[in-house]
């Protein structure tokens, strides 16, 4: 079974992260970072800062624009005070600071006294909630390991598993010998995006790595160069590996389409026949063409199924 992680991410691993995309800089003392995150998306607390609390979403990082900022400002400083008091009070993860604007000294002082770090970025205030919202998701996705290796083949990510020594790794070997690009080996962490597709990547530690029995470890990206690896890809079709012998029945028209389950998403899936003296990197390989003829609506199986049913009806007649 593939085990699943629980997305959780701290205003620390948002700042590493996401900082240079979103040029956010910290604000003051660094305090907070290991608070969390808990939904992903952001608020403005502009309602909040007025003194309405009532549907106040604590649990996102908060926004201040150039409305919240002016409004502020335009409080009596006893009142201005009392108000950003008020907010650090709350279970915020971390403020951020729009249009490169300098925050008021009682919020600075309130924040930092409460634990809440302050960030600043030149960006707009809607151009970064939009910014900030799509890294979340991705940060937020459910995600899942699986035992596979994965590979780009003209734009295709596809997935190829197996049992162990079956030859997964000749194959993928093979595959980037002809130009294609490793996503990931053995190991591919797999992400739900929004609910819609599943997009591969290889854990940090086995990154451009590949083990190859009789070779060991080798770097790919040092052999090959750097055009033969990639970060990530989203997964278009899933490729199994199984010995021969080992299959009752073998699919040899390709009507029936078999499908792969991953975090409640379905994967086109095709198992190959293993033995002694077929090229599996080339029907690997033809395998991802054929399923992008298939994304392009030209479903090879079926255009000969309905040649050979209309020949047969021309021949009754």
């Amino acid at each position: 079974m593939p085990h699943t992680d629980q997305p959780t991410l701290t205003v620390g691993e948002f700042f590493s992260r996401h900082s240079e995309a979103l040029q956010i800089s910290l604000v003051g003392e660094q305090v907070g970072f290991e608070r969390k995150i808990r939904e992903p998306t952001i608020n403005r607390p502009g309602l909040a800062l007025s003194g309405f609390y009532a549907y106040f979403a604590e649990k996102r990082i908060q926004v201040l624009g150039a409305a919240e900022l002016s409004y502020l400002k335009s409080l009596p400083a006893e009142e201005l005070r009392e108000r950003v008091s008020v907010l650090a009070a709350t279970k915020i993860p971390c403020l951020v600071v729009a249009r490169q604007s300098h925050p008021p000294k009682p919020l600075v002082e309130e924040a930092t006294k409460a634990g809440i770090a302050i960030f600043r970025t030149p960006m707009i205030t809607m151009k970064f909630i939009n910014a900030a919202t799509i890294a979340l998701e991705t940060d937020f996705a459910p995600k899942t390991s699986e035992h596979g290796s994965m590979v780009d083949i003209m734009g295709i990510g596809v997935m190829v598993r197996g049992a162990s020594g079956v030859g997964k790794s000749e194959c993928v070997l093979g595959l980037i010998e002809r130009g294609y690009s490793l996503v990931s080996d053995d190991v591919t962490r797999c992400s739900a995006i929004e609910g819609r597709e599943i997009v591969g990547t290889s854990p940090e530690l086995t990154r451009h790595h590949m083990e190859v029995r009789g070779l060991g470890i080798i770097n790919i990206a040092n052999i090959f160069g750097i055009g033969s690896v990639r970060l990530e890809k989203r997964l278009d079709l899933i490729v199994t590996l199984k010995d021969w012998q080992e299959l009752e029945e073998v699919d040899r028209i390709g009507l029936d389409q078999q499908f792969y389950d991953i975090l409640g998403i379905l994967i086109p899936h095709i198992t190959i026949p293993v033995r002694v003296g077929r090229d599996l990197a080339r029907l690997v390989e033809v395998a991802a063409l054929d399923q992008k003829l298939k994304s392009m609506g030209q479903h090879g199986a079926m255009q000969f199924n309905e040649r050979l049913l209309s020949k047969m009806r021309s021949k009754e007649k």
